[in-house]
């Protein structure tokens, strides 16, 4: 429990006095940059402090200067923490709605356009969810999506929800599919005893939407190089 216990010490420790100073700070400026890289390194310093060591492959991958939908598996809780800060730029992230409803967590993430998503939501919901996300890209940020819409308890990837591939069909944003491999031993669903290890994050050449006639055939290529990739 070392491991967890590090983690959640770096969070709280230090994530909770920044966020009372750098939450009126984004308000007065009307800018979450700064709140953003702090958080982001302060992300990092957690990971790093439960022995969680990452490596990164494909880089070269996203496309420079443009906003971009990161599309990742999802096996393990520490993907989101390991992922989030090595993605160049400021990326926002679609997530549970329960989530954003945490106290002054939820106000940060809010400032950072983080977009809110409800299980089972409507119609309406989806598309409000999609125009925020949209707007999101349209302002220079990237938008980051797990797909399967929860982890994934054996590792094989579970169906995709359609929502970022209505966003991309909207947007024309580059889809970049990454894998993580290794978290499932560091961190499997159902506990929060980490495991230190190394962690493989491996970004895909991006899959652009004007290529496809549909939705459909857009995700069945994103699908097809997260499939392979996970199988090297």
């Amino acid at each position: 429990m070392f491991a967890t216990f590090s983690i959640l010490f770096v969070f709280f420790a230090l994530g909770i006095p920044a966020a009372i100073v750098l939450i009126p700070w984004s308000i007065v400026t009307k800018s979450s940059s700064a709140m953003y890289r702090i958080g982001m390194a302060i992300t990092r310093l957690g990971v790093k402090a439960a022995g969680i060591r990452v490596r990164i492959v494909g880089l070269e991958n996203i496309p420079a200067n443009t906003s971009c939908i990161f599309l990742s598996n999802h096996v393990s809780n520490l993907d989101p923490p390991i992922l989030c800060p090595l993605i160049p730029g400021q990326t926002s992230v679609l997530l549970k709605k329960q989530i954003v409803d945490i106290p002054l967590l939820g106000i940060a993430m809010k400032l950072a356009k983080f977009v809110p998503v409800s299980r089972g939501q409507s119609r309406e919901d989806a598309a409000r969810s999609t125009e925020a996300a949209a707007d999101a890209l349209r302002s220079g940020l990237h938008i980051t999506i797990f797909p399967e819409g929860t982890r994934s308890t054996r590792g094989e990837l579970l169906p995709f929800k359609k929502g970022a591939f209505f966003l991309a069909a909207a947007t024309g944003a580059p889809l970049v599919p990454v894998v993580v491999k290794g978290t499932t031993a560091m961190l499997p669903k159902g506990t929060w005893k980490i495991k230190p290890g190394l962690a493989t994050l491996e970004f895909l050449p991006p899959v652009m939407p004007a290529d496809f006639e549909s939705r459909e055939e857009l995700m069945a290529a994103v699908r097809a190089s997260m499939e392979a990739a996970l199988a090297r």
